[in-house]
């Protein structure tokens, strides 16, 4: 049990509320293409697919990932589970730029002049998922309600 409200922990603090609306809202859309095929993206069944043939991930780590950017970006922008949210997601972005874009260099591809994107947002997403794994969700969170006055 400890360990769990250790997860919880958080104070009222409004930066956290900001940072993990930001990560959320942006991990959703990514999640939502993968799994829903909004906002142009593939949807699950082809996800699948492309991520098997094309980037040979296996069945199970691609069901992982999608679960990780869809569910995971809704628990930032509720505050439920915000450390574990934001582990998952860091831990995704990470292997994500190791894999499919460092070899592109350090900037997004703004202008097309580059082969792909680098991992100038990787970065950045990292960074904000460690800052939240470090306070927790903050203000208006639900991890705030269950570890408060406990």
């Amino acid at each position: 049990m400890p360990m769990f409200k250790t997860m919880l922990r958080t104070d009222s603090s409004i930066s956290p509320l900001f940072i993990r609306l930001a990560l959320g809202s942006v991990m959703f859309a990514h999640g939502s293409q993968k799994v829903l095929g909004w906002f142009g993206g593939a949807g699950f069944e082809k996800t699948i697919q492309i991520f098997s043939s094309q980037m040979s991930f296996p069945f199970y780590l691609t069901l992982l990932l999608m679960a990780i950017e869809f569910f995971g970006s809704i628990g930032l922008i509720l505050g439920f589970f915000t450390r574990l949210s934001a582990l998952g997601i860091g831990i995704s972005m990470s292997v994500c730029a190791y894999m499919n874009h460092l070899q592109n260099g350090f900037f997004i591809n703004w202008f097309g002049l580059q082969k792909g994107e680098g991992i100038e947002f990787h970065i950045l997403v990292v960074g904000i998922a460690l800052a939240l794994i470090i306070k927790g969700g903050g203000l208006i969170s639900i991890d705030r309600i269950f570890s408060k006055g406990r």
